[in-house]
């Protein structure tokens, strides 16, 4: 899978693939792979543990690619579930930016980050 081809089906075949041929669907279930969605992402929040609003953007490459290795980490649980529900990633994210756009309308959540229910 080039860079250039890579496409979320072609991810989700691959990750497929790699844990077929490693037998690991048997611990591919929901519960196990939301579990290890939520460690990889607590990883990821350790890399910004006790960093600035301003350090935390602006990484050294060290961190960096740190950081890029548990993002990482976080899309291919995060596929590998979606994949053994049978979700539709990018239409379940899609469908979520719908509903976010109705409960945020722009004029009322432009420049502000107060949750939908205090908007009114």
């Amino acid at each position: 899978m080039t860079r250039k081809a890579a496409t979320l089906a072609s991810l989700r075949v691959a990750l497929r693939r790699f844990a077929a041929a490693r037998d690991w669907e048997q611990f591919h279930t929901p519960k196990n792979l939301a579990a290890a969605l939520s460690v990889e992402a607590a990883e990821l929040l350790e890399h910004f543990q006790w960093l600035t609003s301003e350090q935390s953007a602006r990484l050294g490459a060290r961190r960096k690619r740190a950081v890029e290795n548990e993002i990482a980490d976080v899309l291919l649980y995060l596929m590998r579930l979606a994949d053994v529900l049978e979700i539709d990633l990018l239409a379940a994210a899609q469908r979520k930016m719908r509903g976010n756009a109705r409960k945020y309308p722009v004029r009322r959540a432009r420049g502000n980050a107060r949750k939908y229910s205090e908007l009114k």
